[in-house]
């Protein structure tokens, strides 16, 4: 059986300091985005996934996106360089967690930078985003730690917004869904279908057809179900005020070794 584990991460108090890059900055209510996250970890709790809390990292303000530090496929985590600098220290207790985890940890090295949140896993497609925060030669060294284990590794240009999965997620069946207006290429996706709001391209696959989004893509939702799938959606306005989004809230683990 899949694992089903969750890495997350306690917002940092200096959440409101985040980066924002695509947008303009507003302001983060500290309190309610604690209150956001806890409601996120319970709804991945609620459908079966077991969390695992890695330790806080008070002093990184962009700490709680965890997605961004470490890309999974089967038990080998590749921790990543992340492209702003100031987001480098956040690794550091990611790769202890993994490796509690016993997974085998490689790394990106210099020069290459990778933010997880510019990696998509379709079956053994793995989607690089090459754009503001991803280089050429972390997608090179993404290939080298994964094709080797079968995967197939896809770069796509990525501009419009912070990173791929940004513009793009995929249901179960590998349909690749995104807002046309923040994805660059539609056509390097064999499946592709278009969703009506920007936080609507933004889903968590919780297990069999149901999905975790954003309660801000209520037209996507209608959508999403009326293609038959069980929809459930949070609150994460605190976090899409930084660029963040439903996927980048936590690492899903799906391959772990019995």
């Amino acid at each position: 059986m899949p694992s089903k584990k969750a890495l997350v991460r306690r917002p940092s108090p200096r959440l409101a300091e985040g980066l924002v890059t695509h947008i303009e900055r507003e302001q983060v209510d500290a309190k309610l985005a604690v209150e956001q996250w806890e409601a996120y970890v319970e709804a991945l709790r609620t459908h079966g996934w077991e969390t695992v809390e890695v330790d806080p990292a008070d002093d990184c303000p962009d700490s709680v996106f965890v997605e961004d530090t470490v890309v999974m496929y089967n038990n080998v985590a590749l921790i990543t360089r992340p492209g702003a600098e100031s987001r480098r220290d956040e690794t550091a207790g990611v790769e202890e967690a993994v490796a509690r985890l016993g997974c085998s940890v490689n790394w990106i090295w210099e020069p290459g930078t990778l933010d997880g949140g510019d990696v998509l896993k379709v079956g053994d497609t793995i989607y690089v985003g090459r754009g503001g925060r991803t280089n050429a030669a972390g997608v090179q060294q993404v290939r080298a730690a994964f094709e080797p284990l079968g995967a197939r590794v896809v770069a796509v240009p990525v501009h419009k917004v912070l990173h791929l999965k940004s513009a793009v997620t995929a249901l179960p069946d590998g349909t690749v869904i995104g807002h046309i207006p923040n994805v660059d290429r539609p056509s390097l996706f064999p499946g592709f279908l278009a969703v009506p709001e920007e936080a609507g391209a933004h889903v968590v696959l919780l297990g069999g057809s149901t999905l975790l989004m954003a309660d801000s893509a209520p037209e996507s939702k209608e959508l999403l179900a009326d293609l038959g799938h069980e929809v459930v959606t949070v609150d994460i306005s605190e976090f899409e005020k930084l660029e963040g989004c439903v996927t980048c809230l936590s690492v899903r683990l799906r391959g772990l070794y019995a």
